[in-house]
């Protein structure tokens, strides 16, 4: 059977930067493993699958691969879909519309900008927490990442886990020569966090940069080595920064910049609404653009 695809970049509003994405339409009839099998042929960080949604008010249900396995929330996946199906809608401004993930319900907001690129900001389905399981000492994390004690934490920030769905060890570090100066090996990463999170965001201030982080994601028990740019870490991190920022009262956005290592240069727009001194909604937000097209065959 013939299923069309699309290879969007997401988190930028160019081509060749953010971090890519591929959207398989006409989903129906495909199971799991043959999800997981198209997942592993793209080769990407994600592949996401459209399907018809379970209410008919809402607009698509998608799923979510990674080279191992299936995850029930991710942030490049839903900024890059929505804005696919905005286009696919030849909607003429702004769309506003529900998906259906894993995790629960995922309004989106989507704004074109021409016939292959737009935005999407979506609210995160489950409000992030830090996690009760022990969090990893500073020399553990030093010793995961290749840095010395001193590059670990800044300010009252110091390791935690955290999770919006998907749970992600959350280090700080105290430069951004700290940032560019990470070696991670798989099996260092695994050995240190395996059995906590499958994943680990490492994050500083950019006080001189573009935006107010900066950002490295690694994922080795995912089958990712390194990610460009990851709105579910972003989201989680969203509870770190109730610690460490203390938000005022309101709507507070925060620019993550991730994936300049890489060459992949991302901006991931993190949303906080605080009431009452809670965190009451959080969104991810960033562009995306069309790069290919094709057809599989299966």
């Amino acid at each position: 059977m013939a299923r069309r695809y699309v290879v969007l970049d997401v988190f930028t509003d160019r081509a060749l930067a953010g971090n890519p994405l591929a959207v398989v339409l006409d989903s129906e009839g495909l199971d799991g493993n043959q999800m997981q099998a198209i997942a592993r042929e793209f080769n990407l960080s994600e592949t996401v699958f459209v399907l018809p949604p379970i209410d008919a008010d809402h607009r698509a249900r998608l799923r979510i691969f990674t080279t191992n396995h299936e995850l029930p929330f991710a942030g490049h996946p839903t900024v890059g879909a929505a804005v696919l199906l905005a286009l696919r809608d030849e909607v003429e401004l702004s769309a506003d519309f529900v998906l259906e993930e894993g995790a629960g319900l995922v309004p989106c907001h989507v704004s074109l900008r021409n016939p292959r690129s737009g935005a999407a900001t979506f609210t995160v389905p489950r409000l992030p927490e830090i996690l009760d399981e022990e969090a990893p000492s500073v020399e553990a994390c030093a010793q995961a990442l290749g840095l010395d004690t001193s590059d670990i934490g800044f300010d009252a920030y110091r390791p935690v886990i955290a999770s919006a769905g998907v749970p992600f060890v959350c280090i700080p570090l105290a430069s951004r020569s700290a940032l560019a100066r990470i070696s991670p090996s798989a099996g260092r990463l695994i050995g240190a966090f395996g059995g906590t999170a499958d994943s680990v965001y490492v994050f500083c201030r950019d006080d001189e940069g573009e935006g107010d982080f900066r950002a490295r994601m690694f994922a080795a028990n995912m089958g990712i080595d390194e990610d460009p740019a990851t709105g579910s870490a972003a989201a989680s991190l969203a509870a770190v920064l109730m610690q460490g920022e203390t938000p005022a009262e309101g709507f507070t956005a925060y620019d993550i910049l991730q994936g300049v290592e890489m060459g992949r240069s991302s901006l991931v727009r993190l949303g906080l609404d605080v009431a009452g001194g809670a965190l009451t909604r959080v969104t991810i937000g960033g562009g995306a653009v069309v790069v290919a097209e094709g057809v599989l065959h299966v």
